[in-house]
């Protein structure tokens, strides 16, 4: 660890209080929309026996993801809007650090299954059943998991291992990795190179798979007859691509863009975007919008009506 500076001080958004107050409203209620949509999500497809399809498997721990990615940073931004700038740990901002980007890594890798998936449902749904066994998705979401573990783990003590001597001041809203290579005050160039590299190929590598997965998909589509049945399946894969653009598009630039990501206004709203928009609209793309989740959840509230009503039944 860096032997000066113990804590840093996380600036945040903005010194005008009137906007605080409005970033604290709209935050907070987008944070509680975003872990009610994915913790019901995860509910329905624990509870309901329809939903045992590999797909709502990849969902349900896909919305174990956003709740961790979005809950790494957000709540700590809502106290610091609604009381000022902060200070955080040396190791707080580590372990910050450590769970954000494990998270974020594994929901790419997510991303990839679940793309695969797709593609072996739509593209050879003949090998579907004996390739994604119960087995195989157990096994890519725990690989999911430790890939993201490893891949952040060895860059993350090197960063904490450098010297803070000089201003311990982050000019972000969380403790970001390229934000704090900044303050280290010894030569990074290397670190950097090395974050920059493991960053490429986690974002570069998992897209490959996705884009893969899709271009496929797409030109299956393109050969079902039915116009509305096209145009349908258009629908869904536009949706959960606008997703994936949003998810990748920002990632890339905060991590694979050094001179785009210097600029640390513009790098802040991409975050906010990354942290906060992406994770309230995946459970409506992916999940809500789909039929059998829609009418496994419309039986569950019926059900518990009913039970509130009767509740000796």
């Amino acid at each position: 660890m860096g032997q000066d500076a113990t804590e840093f001080i996380l600036l945040g958004f903005s010194d005008v209080r009137w906007l605080q107050i409005l970033l604290f409203i709209l935050l907070l209620i987008t944070y509680i929309l975003t872990l009610a949509g994915n913790i019901l999500i995860m509910f329905i497809t624990l509870v309901d026996r329809r939903l045992q399809p590999p797909m709502y498997f990849f969902l349900g721990n896909f919305s174990l993801l956003e709740i961790g990615f979005t809950s790494a940073s957000i709540p700590k931004v809502v106290f610091h809007l609604a009381s000022g700038p902060q200070s955080i740990s040396m190791a707080g901002c580590f372990a910050q650090c450590l769970f954000y980007l494990t998270v974020g890594t594994a929901e790419f890798c997510l991303l990839a299954a679940m793309s695969f998936n797709r593609y072996m449902a739509i593209c050879k749904p003949l090998h579907y059943t004996s390739v994604m066994t119960s087995h195989f998705c157990n096994w890519l979401v725990l690989a999911s998991w430790l890939i993201g573990f490893e891949y952040v783990l060895i860059p993350l003590v090197l960063l904490f291992w450098l010297p803070f001597c000089g201003p311990n001041i982050i000019n972000h809203f969380f403790c970001d990795s390229a934000a704090l290579l900044k303050l280290a005050c010894t030569d990074t160039w290397l670190l950097g190179l090395l974050s920059f590299l493991l960053a490429t190929g986690s974002l570069l590598g998992t897209l490959a798979i996705t884009v893969f997965s899709y271009f496929n998909i797409i030109s299956m589509v393109m050969r079902i007859p039915s116009t509305a049945e096209r145009l349908k399946a258009f629908t869904t894969c536009a949706s959960h691509i606008t997703v994936i653009s949003i998810t990748y598009g920002s990632c890339i630039f905060m991590y694979v863009t050094p001179t785009w990501s210097n600029m640390l206004d513009l790098s802040r709203a991409v975050a906010v975007l990354n942290n906060v928009v992406s994770p309230l609209l995946n459970p409506l793309i992916y999940s809500l919008r789909n039929k059998q989740v829609k009418e496994a959840l419309r039986d569950t509230l019926c059900q518990s009506m009913i039970f509130s009503k009767n509740p000796r039944m």
